[in-house]
């Protein structure tokens, strides 16, 4: 597998919006599902948001309504574009690609996320 490198994190105010881009070289789209994952302090690293092959996708119920899955084919970048945003998404934000033949998963290095109150 390739790499993937995340980047738009940052601090914003509850109710604010953040989107978030990886960046990916080295991996095909159309053979990877794509999914963005958060760990925050003290707990363990949590399905977000995933985007399957056909287009598919797939929310933690946390997240449903405010977050939204993309992809951009000819930029090799999905992205997560979070609105309504809350002190509990704080998190460091990470990007996966998993291989749906060989199950091979590639991670990004993560980009911290602070909502404030």
């Amino acid at each position: 597998q390739g790499q993937l490198v995340e980047s738009g994190g940052g601090l914003v105010q509850a109710g604010g919006s953040l989107r978030l881009s990886c960046a990916a070289s080295g991996i095909t789209f159309s053979i990877n599902v794509l999914g963005w994952y958060r760990q925050a302090p003290e707990k363990e690293r949590a399905l977000v948001a995933s985007l399957s092959v056909s287009g598919r996708t797939n929310y933690a119920d946390s997240v449903k309504g405010r977050f939204t899955v993309s992809r951009d084919n000819a930029k090799n970048t999905v992205y997560l574009q979070m609105d309504n945003l809350k002190p509990e998404d704080t998190a460091v934000y990470y990007c996966n690609a998993r291989h749906i033949l060989t199950g091979v998963e590639s991670w990004g290095q993560g980009t911290q996320v602070t909502v404030s109150s």
